[in-house]
């Protein structure tokens, strides 16, 4: 009876060499920087010495963070609810509504985005709406929303976790997100995600001069690129318009100024879905398009 050829130390050895020589698995079998590609001086990524045959490690998945890998807008909902029961003397909730979102808009150039700026325009607003009779123990209830809102502990979405240790292996992931620098590193330090990530983009804004920069410095190509998130104005219409693709995963509850007026058509490079868990299954749709 024929037996299967046992495979020696050295087959076992040439085999790993030649994947990392490609830059494609690392010893765990999962995509890994082959050895000299990182500039360690820039910190620019992976920049392959040579062209290979692609592979799936030659595709990039970005992922948006907030309301796409963990709860966020649940947590502003919420203090805004207790914002309007503060002036409620003051104002009808539909006045404090209309006039907070004025002034968050008007101090994003100034304050980014995230819930440092958020609480600079609720107070702001509170003095407005007051003409100045807030009293003080008022404003440092308000701040006290805002430190609240960046002491909340990170709640994954349902199979984050697991869809991104499924990707991670075929595929090379980066996070792009946008908010305050200091608050999404420590959320994404207390998600126990950040292993999963070759590369964490914080910045402020998320546009077409914005994925251009990346893609340049990440050594990416834009047909080779998919983008993850819930927000269509921020996450999908920017890559769509550059020539990438883009996977609409809704949250139920949407900031009004991440909305748009009209979602682009379903398509070979625009998918949705309702959750994260489907994502693998879209991806590897996308990945047959690029690698074939």
């Amino acid at each position: 009876m024929d037996r299967e050829r046992p495979v020696g130390r050295a087959s076992r050895r040439q085999a790993r060499s030649r994947n990392r020589a490609v830059g494609r698995l690392d010893s765990a079998g999962r995509c890994g920087v082959p050895a000299g590609a990182i500039d360690i001086r820039s910190g620019a990524g992976f920049v392959p010495r040579t062209q290979p045959a692609m592979s799936l490690c030659d595709l990039t998945i970005g992922f948006d963070a907030d309301d796409t890998l963990w709860h966020n807008e649940v947590y502003f909902e919420r203090v805004h609810e207790r914002y309007r029961e503060l002036l409620v003397h003051y104002h009808d909730a539909a006045t404090v509504n209309r006039t907070l979102f004025a002034t968050e808009l008007r101090n994003l150039p100034l304050y980014g985005y995230g819930a440092k700026g958020f609480t600079l325009s609720a107070i702001e607003t509170a003095v407005e709406l007051t003409q100045g009779k807030i009293s003080a123990e008022e404003i440092r209830q308000l701040i006290v929303l805002g430190q609240e809102m960046l002491a909340q502990p990170v709640e994954l979405l349902d199979g984050v976790a697991e869809t991104l240790a499924e990707l991670a292996g075929a595929y090379r992931l980066l996070v792009i997100t946008k908010g305050d620098l200091h608050h999404q590193e420590r959320k994404l330090a207390g998600s126990g995600l950040a292993a999963h990530f070759r590369h964490v983009e914080i910045v402020s804004e998320k546009d077409e001069g914005t994925y251009e920069a990346i893609w340049r410095r990440r050594g990416i190509e834009a047909r080779r690129f998919l983008m993850v998130g819930n927000s269509l104005k921020s996450d999908i219409v920017p890559v769509l318009a550059l020539g990438g693709a883009g996977v609409h995963v809704p949250y139920h509850l949407t900031w009004a100024a991440e909305q748009v007026e009209k979602a682009p058509e379903a398509g070979a490079d625009f998918f949705q879905i309702e959750m994260l868990r489907e994502l693998p299954a879209v991806v590897r749709t996308w990945a047959a398009g690029r690698t074939a």
